[in-house]
């Protein structure tokens, strides 16, 4: 009996790490166990295109490695994780937290291409991934809404200021801009849930949106 796989995606600066952290104790006190797993999977050889990537080394712009050869770094790394660290959990009826997914390439990659084109674009990441390398679509994709501007504040703290701790992506906020506007079309096409993460500006507190996707999860178990 196979389990259950729930994606945390947003934006960078959307607070994906912070609700991953919180959502395991939360559950395990309505009685639901859950591994959780995150992606890029940066301590493992499988992300080293990845790192590359966003490290610059292919060129130092977004638009240096185009969408579809982008996608395949990624994909890489979800197929070796799964592969390696989370799939024998999964197929035995275990319930899978995932911090991004398939869904990171639908906003980060589709962002970079025409609007007309997204939807070629998310018909063929979705075949690669789930029919291609064959890994297991989500039960469930939670999209945190975090409007840029508000994420950038978040980074700024993150990094105490530092532009330079940015990569690629996060340094880049008309890019950024782009990828909200390719989540909420792919959010759309894929069936996803948004769930607003800020109000007049500024960020909603942690706990209350910790509470919202605990709901959400629940509701799919």
């Amino acid at each position: 009996m196979k389990g259950k796989l729930i994606v945390i995606e947003g934006l960078d600066g959307s607070g994906k790490s912070t609700q991953l952290e919180r959502l395991p104790g939360l559950l395990a006190q309505r009685g639901i166990a859950s591994k959780t797993i995150s992606f890029p999977d940066y301590d493992d050889p499988s992300s080293t295109l990845v790192r590359m990537y966003l490290g610059g080394e292919f060129g130092g712009t977004v638009d240096a490695v185009n969408a579809y050869a982008a996608s395949i770094f990624y994909a890489a790394d979800r197929y070796a994780s799964y592969k390696r660290h989370w799939g024998d959990y999964y197929e035995a009826g275990g319930l899978v937290l995932a911090g991004r997914y398939v869904s990171s390439n639908a906003v980060h990659q589709a962002a970079k291409l025409p609007r007309e084109e997204w939807e070629g674009y998310l018909s063929w990441l979705y075949d690669l991934e789930y029919n291609k390398t064959a890994i297991p679509k989500p039960d469930l994709v939670l999209f945190l809404d975090m409007p840029p501007e508000v994420s950038q504040q978040l980074l700024a703290g993150r990094y105490a200021g530092d532009e330079s701790k940015k990569d690629l992506h996060e340094r880049d906020r008309v890019y950024q801009q782009h990828c909200r506007e390719a989540a909420l079309f792919a959010a759309a096409y894929s069936g996803w849930q948004v769930i607003p993460c800020a109000k007049e500006g500024r960020p909603l507190p942690p706990e209350e949106i910790s509470g919202v996707l605990a709901e959400k999860i629940q509701a799919v178990l």
